[in-house]
């Protein structure tokens, strides 16, 4: 294929067709790096300089194969060129590799997970992160760094991420109305990130305080004879 044939970010139908990517096989599939990029869009909204991609193929060559984490995060990168967004990722146009792969593992895991890991060490992927809820004696969080050339089992719960500026761990809590265990992004100092719906309800909490504050102070001002509402 010429260069001028490769397919770019807004491809023709028939190359939409041929970029075809299945479908995510299950519900946590969607959930588990929905959550973690809703909680990246609040940590990082200042910041264009990202982009954490979902179910989407990366591309290597121009002969349209690919490779479809769950999730992958790219730094150094522009967050979108326009209104269309990216429709996949394609190494040769990017010409950034992404710093950490995300994959979750399902009943037929093991083909799959030997497969991509050459894949993600050849490409020279920095982090490689596996979970399955579904192990009962294999651990079901597993944080790999690539460490000259291969691929080195990362100690703790939750695993800082000094190149990335993450670190990520799992947990119980809830999401979308479930509760179970979740996968979430960590500060240096191993403090979770907090959910957009446990911001919300922070944000409530500290105003209903900063209201009690209040009331009481002016409950206080009107013992002492002043009528809190004529200070200025």
């Amino acid at each position: 294929m010429l260069d001028d044939e490769l397919p770019t970010h807004s491809p023709s139908p028939e190359e939409r067709q041929n970029f075809y990517q299945p479908p995510a096989d299950n519900e946590l599939k969607e959930l588990i790096p929905g959550l973690l990029k809703a909680i990246l869009l609040i940590i990082w909204a200042e910041r264009m300089d990202w982009f954490l991609g979902l179910h989407m193929g990366i591309y290597q060559d121009s002969d349209q194969e690919y490779i479809m984490p769950d999730a992958f995060l790219s730094l150094d990168i522009e967050r979108f060129y326009d209104e269309e967004l990216r429709p996949n990722y394609l190494l040769w146009d990017e010409n950034i590799i992404p710093s950490f792969v995300l994959e979750l593992l399902s009943a037929t895991y093991h083909q799959k997970h030997t497969g991509k890991w050459e894949k993600y060490k050849d490409l020279g992927i920095l982090y490689y992160v596996v979970y399955s809820s579904r192990r009962r004696y294999d651990p079901r969080f597993e944080v790999y760094k690539l460490v000259n050339g291969c691929y080195e089992l990362q100690p703790g719960n939750p695993v800082w991420m000094p190149e990335i500026g993450l670190g990520i761990g799992c947990e119980r809590g809830n999401y979308s109305g479930v509760t179970r265990e979740w996968l979430y992004w960590y500060d240096a100092d191993g403090k979770r990130y907090l959910t957009p719906e446990e911001q919300v309800k922070e944000s409530a909490q500290r105003l209903q305080q900063e209201s009690q504050r209040a009331d009481r102070l002016a409950q206080r001002l009107r013992q002492l004879g002043i009528d809190p509402d004529n200070i200025t």
